[in-house]
């Protein structure tokens, strides 16, 4: 993608809807993890493609366990962060680690279909998904996933709000 954020929407989405199954912290900061690669090789002039290795599967899933395990290690910092945003936050070292492989992922998958330079099959030099959409669609898909993602963030403060509701309520009948 031209600029990271349009990642937020679709990955946003899944991250809010599949928060049973991964972390959806996680797995949307991988996908900001990733084009960290992008920034250092603009930054630095080095002159190779922009997309380079994180943009593959292999090292792109080496990224994702690395980012999983700071993750794992900042734990209490990502509860306090998704309690003020009021989503539920149940997590754990497996569900952080593979939120940081699928989230780097997604990343690629997206760019892969993006950009002509992304070699996600690396060392392969095949690329099955590149032009399968134009890059508007893809923009315009990109876009209209904040929709979803808004909606999916609404209802999981909703569960949040109701949850800690009902928790205060069997504390004060407790208290009693």
């Amino acid at each position: 993608m031209p600029y990271t954020p349009f990642h937020f929407g679709p990955s946003g989405f899944i991250g809010l809807a599949l928060r049973k199954w991964i972390d959806p912290a996680v797995f949307v900061l991988a996908n900001v993890i990733v084009d960290i690669e992008v920034l250092v090789i603009m930054l630095l002039g080095i002159g190779w493609p922009v997309h380079r290795y994180c943009h593959t599967l292999l090292i792109g899933a080496a990224v994702g366990i690395v980012w999983g395990l700071a993750a794992y290690l900042l734990r209490n910092f990502f509860k306090k962060i998704m309690t003020i945003f009021r989503i539920s936050y149940k997590t754990g070292f497996w569900k952080m680690l593979v939120s940081g492989v699928l989230g780097a992922w997604f990343h690629v998958v997206v760019d892969a279909v993006y950009h002509e330079d992304v070699r996600m099959f690396w060392p392969s030099s095949a690329k099955p998904l590149h032009a399968l959409l134009t890059k508007p669609q893809v923009n315009i898909i990109c876009t209209i996933f904040f929709i979803p993602a808004v909606i999916a963030y609404i209802l999981a403060v909703i569960t949040f709000v109701k949850k800690n509701s009902a928790e205060t309520k069997v504390g004060e009948k407790e208290g009693r």
